[in-house]
């Protein structure tokens, strides 16, 4: 199994769907992928604490890839409001490919010593991770659909779960893309001027 590295990734700790999206980022210009081999996909595991209920091989990395690309095409698909006029979240393109990962695994209920509970199950252990960020997905949407965002910055690919009390956060990250986008204003000012 390879040793988990540091996570380059410059945003991380956000719910488990968003942050499988973001293992893709831009840096000076370049599309970045961390996703590109099981070192990467054992860094991603350890960043969700899963690294010791699933794998990095892969099967795994291949799942978990075709979970992004369907996450991918999902939140694209979701309009600003977080509906569309006929009322629902994403078109039938769209909800194909996660529902099609979300076939791979249930939630079973059980009882527990504690009372009532649930367990994911999976058809195949290596959908796991993929099957989680899936399933995440459905519970944001079922939370607040108008608070999964993507950056504003026009450079920036990351996404967000908006989780300021006002619900207008607008930047994957103050420091960088929201300063980025400060200085871009002040230097067309001054340009100007």
């Amino acid at each position: 199994m390879p040793t988990p590295t540091l996570d380059p990734r410059p945003l991380t700790g956000e719910p488990l769907a968003l942050d499988l999206l973001n293992t893709r980022w831009m840096r000076e210009g370049s599309l970045q992928d961390l996703l590109t081999g099981i070192d990467g996909l054992a860094v991603w595991l350890a960043a969700n604490g899963l690294e010791g209920r699933f794998t990095a091989d892969p099967a795994t990395l291949r799942h978990v890839l075709r979970a992004r690309d369907a996450l991918k095409a999902a939140v694209d698909g979701v309009p600003a409001n977080g509906a569309t006029a006929e009322g629902a979240i994403v078109d039938g393109a769209a909800t194909e490919g996660v529902d099609a990962v979300l076939e791979h695994g249930r939630i079973r209920p059980t009882l527990t010593a504690e009372g009532p509970g649930e367990r994911a199950e999976f058809t195949d252990k290596s959908w796991g991770p993929a099957w989680l960020a899936a399933r995440n997905y459905l519970e944001l949407l079922a939370a607040a659909p108008d608070r999964i965002r993507h950056c504003a910055h026009e450079d920036c690919v990351l996404h967000f779960f908006d989780t300021s009390r006002n619900g207008t956060r607008r930047w994957c990250s103050m420091a960088g893309c929201g300063n980025r986008a400060k200085a871009s204003r002040h230097y067309a000012r001054t340009k100007d001027a």
